[in-house]
């Protein structure tokens, strides 16, 4: 069904019906709750620290009581994808997205001070993660209000001596 022909078929809805469907739908699929639940209450610092833990947990896990073993960081990119996307998809306000996904470029990089990480996929990852960010700002407007965070990850790139350092540079080229 095209979005012309939903628009016919909603017109010729009465507004009881209308409800009648909206409810359905919110108690059908969950991310039409989701959806709905964050309209009507957004709580966007709320889930920004919920995000924010999430993705430090990535870096530095917590050692669960009792137990004698420290889990091992996962240093996944996807936590923080996923949350951006579902930020996004939920219509957050872009400095709330702009700054989990500088978050997360800066609490790998505090990772990867303390500890020497031989994956080439971790610093591709973190390329496109910085990528993504300043096209956002750039695309939302909002360069100038991070525009000193995006220089301070590219700088702890060149201090940290990343074999990629050089990419950072050049995707910074465009905001200079």
């Amino acid at each position: 069904m095209s979005k012309r022909d939903l628009k016919k078929y909603l017109a010729q809805l009465n507004k009881e019906q209308l409800e009648e469907q909206i409810i359905e739908l919110y108690e059908k699929f969950s991310p039409v709750k989701v959806y709905y639940d964050f309209a009507f209450n957004p709580k966007e610092d709320k889930l920004l620290q919920e995000c924010k833990v999430k993705i430090s947990h990535e870096y530095f896990p917590i050692k669960k009581p009792g137990s004698k073993w420290r889990p091992k960081a996962k240093m996944r990119r996807s936590v923080a994808q996923k949350y951006i996307k579902h930020f996004i998809s939920l219509g957050v306000d872009p400095f709330v997205i702009a700054d989990v996904m500088l978050f997360n470029l800066e609490i790998a990089q505090t990772f990867s001070s303390q500890n020497f990480i031989k994956q080439e996929l971790f610093y591709k990852s973190m390329l496109n993660s910085f990528e993504q960010v300043v096209n956002f700002t750039i695309s939302n407007g909002i360069l100038n209000e991070f525009k000193e965070r995006i220089l301070a990850v590219e700088q702890q790139t060149i201090q940290q001596k990343w074999k990629n350092r050089y990419d950072f540079e050049t995707i910074l080229d465009k905001i200079t």
